[in-house]
């Protein structure tokens, strides 16, 4: 059976990664470094900031030059962005079936409402769980345990959507089917290393269709 579906956003729900890496990016630049892909997917993609801003500024205030970069990433995401592809459909499918829904994001408060509000999906989560706001962000499961507790799902019942590495080993600890997006350049190889149960292109896959028809008959 399927009790919950648990979303991530960035990566997930909304394809943001373009614009955090432009953020990235310029400020790099702006300290005489260039940003890699390669660096970005290992350092920073999925990660929270007061675990990878004192590695990338080690010597600059990490808190407020996060603040500072979260605040240009609203800048750029502005006010209206689409949402991944079949996101929507999957969403009012879970709400016709009963399944609770909930974003489940290392994202501060701020930028996780204003992403929800941005792709138009915000009154279809019944919960918003912060990383920093629970005792331990991404990748401990702890974010991902929140949002099963409050909605009293059995772990085995629920199906976490991932995208970076340090949510997929977060979601795979908590219990969840682990169903990856491929959106953020990672392998299928490194998505399924990272706790991977499933990977799909986006929401209107094939595979994920007949995945919640196995499940939700199980």
């Amino acid at each position: 059976m399927i009790a919950a579906l648990l979303f991530d956003l960035d990566g997930t729900l909304i394809d943001s990664d373009p614009l955090h890496y432009r953020v990235f990016e310029t400020m790099f630049a702006e300290r005489g470094r260039v940003l890699t892909e390669a660096l970005y997917l290992d350092r920073i993609h999925g990660r929270h900031n007061e675990d990878s801003f004192p590695e990338l500024f080690p010597d600059e205030d990490a808190t407020a030059l996060s603040l500072q970069k979260e605040a240009q990433f609203r800048d750029m995401l502005g006010a209206g962005h689409a949402p991944m592809p079949g996101a929507e459909a999957l969403l009012d499918l879970a709400r016709a079936r009963g399944w609770r829904c909930a974003a489940v994001t290392n994202a501060p408060r701020i930028n996780a409402e204003a992403m929800l509000a941005a792709i138009g999906l915000g009154a279809h989560m019944e919960l918003l769980v912060i990383g920093e706001e629970c005792s331990r962000a991404k990748p401990d499961p702890e974010p991902y345990l929140a949002a099963m507790r409050a909605f009293g799902a059995a772990p085995a019942s629920c199906i976490a959507f991932e995208d970076s590495a340090s949510g997929l080993r977060a979601a795979a600890a908590s219990g969840a089917h682990v169903v990856a997006v491929r959106s953020a350049g990672l392998t299928e190889d490194a998505l399924r290393r990272h706790g991977a149960a499933t990977t799909i292109a986006d929401f209107t896959d094939p595979a994920l269709t007949a995945l919640l028809d196995r499940l939700a008959a199980a």
